[in-house]
């Protein structure tokens, strides 16, 4: 690592060492976040409703070899993702993470378009979530009961601001526990779904044969395909994550790629082994798949847990729905407090939003975040289900947008660092597969995002006429909501992060950042001798193997 000029160096008061200038997004923040917390947090923010509740209906729209490869193809593009993102948090832990690189190696402009954006997507992504939550609660009240559901949402807020107040140490310990409880459930899945489909439990061996009916594998063909692939990117949405906690982090030479690493595992393993046998046991053509009601009593987990004579199956996994949904909302508060925070120190938003307490807690941007989380609010006029599917289709294109655009500023990091005479084994973390399997993910996302443009314009919806009957009027209604939801979801991220590029490229007039001064050294994090021997890998082999797979 080359040494930076002695004026960039400050006494870092925690350790009585010199670290590189802090960026002004890093001031007051506290580094109390430990690996298994990092882990865990990506884990908890990617595993919660996008697979217990949604996972049914890519199999009821594709097939389960559409939903397969949805889920894989998806998830390929994502291991490249988060690859770029763990080489670039490595050296410049910020809390703005890929959103603020744009600033320092392209363009002002991009990074302020693209904060925005990202904070746009978990500021939605909370009253999604919160309205999820309202749905699922529903599922222990008597029938014709008149309890307020809004009364849930407002509770879960009121207990978000008490775990964000008590600083990041408290919402990392949080995330842990109720992390691990997915992250059973989803082993419990695995087991029960191996054996069930094998005929060792529930007295039907099904094997293969949900593959081979009627509509089965590819079911829809095509477009069955690409109309699961915005449900898809919602489920993953959130394992980018990593790059936002390491400002926070310990020691990120070690946390960052550990929790890179390590979440794709899992996570390919959760989703893709799930989704294979979920697809197997229950066909295709099933009409719980759809699940338009959003309970857990016919969530695809609950299914497979019926067949395998849990008899309490609804019960648990509408709690595990439940703590999951809550563990997520912990999560986006986390990183939309951080999109505030890191816009203010920019000077991209007000001043006063990049307020932070004595232990770390950015408070003005917890107001505002929380305010947010009030639209979810609307399910007392609107519906729960109504809400929900509206802000999952804008959600998932701006996670799109967000994936697309960080494997640019990969390749643009790169050319800046090889122009400013760096050698690449100088960065703390190498990214694997660069630049082939960057350029193959790059394809496929941009191939992703072509395709649901154009599926969002396909069949729009006609009117049967006066004369048409009540039910062609109400099926009419249906498609043209249908249709309006999706032309929403697949082009207001693009047109409304060109308006904000462009906007602030025309008002403040910035240019694009030549390679050669591109800023890479203001936030780094040099690590201490006791980090360095941390960083080195002890034990024998086989301990060091298992340690990186778990």
């Amino acid at each position: 690592m080359k040494h930076l000029d002695d004026e960039k160096y400050e006494v870092d008061v925690m350790t009585d060492v010199h670290q590189p200038a802090l960026a002004a997004e890093q001031q007051g923040l506290k580094r109390d976040l430990r690996l298994r917390h990092m882990i865990m947090i990506a884990v908890s923010g990617t595993i919660g409703t996008g697979l217990f509740m949604t996972s049914g209906k890519t199999i009821a729209l594709a097939g389960p070899g559409g939903a397969l490869l949805a889920y894989a193809l998806i998830g390929f593009w994502l291991v490249f993702v988060c690859q770029a993102i763990g080489e670039i948090a490595t050296l410049l832990p910020l809390p703005g993470a890929f959103n603020a690189w744009g600033g320092r190696i392209f363009d002002e402009a991009f990074s302020f378009q693209m904060t925005w954006m990202y904070f746009i997507n978990w500021a939605l992504t909370i009253p999604a979530e919160l309205s999820a939550s309202a749905i699922i609660v529903k599922f222990w009240l008597p029938q014709g009961s008149t309890f307020p559901v809004w009364v849930v949402p407002v509770i879960i807020i009121l207990v978000m601001i008490a775990i964000n107040l008590a600083g990041v140490k408290a919402y990392g310990e949080m995330e842990y526990w109720f992390s691990i409880l997915k992250v059973c459930t989803i082993i419990m899945f695995i087991i029960c779904g191996i054996l069930v489909d094998a005929g060792a439990i529930g007295g039907k061996k099904y094997g293969m044969d949900a593959w081979h009916i009627e509509g089965a594998p590819f079911k829809g063909g095509f477009l069955g395909f690409i109309t699961t692939l915005v449900t898809v990117g919602y489920s993953y949405g959130g394992t980018e994550m990593t790059g936002v906690t390491a400002a926070e982090s310990r020691n990120p030479h070690k946390h960052v790629p550990k929790a890179v690493n390590t979440v794709l595992v899992r996570i390919a393993f959760f989703y893709i082994t799930s989704v294979f046998l979920l697809g197997s046991i229950v066909p295709n053509n099933s009409p719980l798949l759809l699940n338009p009601n959003g309970t857990a009593e016919a969530a695809p987990f609950t299914i497979v847990f019926k067949m395998a004579g849990i008899n309490a199956a609804a019960n648990f996994m509408n709690a595990v729905v439940f703590t999951s949904v809550f563990s997520a909302i912990n999560s986006d508060f986390y990183v939309a407090t951080r999109m505030l925070l890191s816009l203010s120190r920019n000077g991209w938003a007000h001043k006063s939003i990049g307020y932070t307490n004595s232990r770390g807690v950015p408070m003005v941007a917890l107001a505002i975040v929380t305010s947010c989380s009030c639209l979810s609010l609307l399910t007392i006029f609107i519906g729960e289900g109504v809400v929900f599917n509206w802000f999952v289709s804008i959600i998932g294109s701006i996670i799109f947008q967000s994936w697309i655009l960080i494997l640019f500023l990969h390749f643009r990091f790169r050319y800046c660092w090889r122009k400013q005479g760096r050698a690449v084994k100088d960065l703390p973390y190498v990214s694997w597969g660069y630049p082939y399997g960057n350029i193959v993910a790059t394809i496929l996302g941009v191939l992703c995002i072509i395709a649901t443009c154009f599926l969002s314009v396909r069949n729009p919806p006609v009117h049967p006429g006066a004369d048409g009957t009540p039910e062609e009027l109400a099926a009419y209604k249906k498609t043209r909501d249908e249709f309006a939801q999706g032309i929403l979801g697949a082009w207001f991220p693009w047109v409304l992060s060109l308006c904000l590029f462009t906007g602030y490229k025309l008002v403040r007039g910035t240019k694009l950042i030549r390679a050669e001064d591109a800023d890479l050294d203001t936030g780094r994090f040099v690590p201490t001798e006791a980090d360095k021997q941390d960083l080195i890998a002890k034990g024998p082999l086989w301990k060091r193997i298992i340690s990186f797979l778990i």
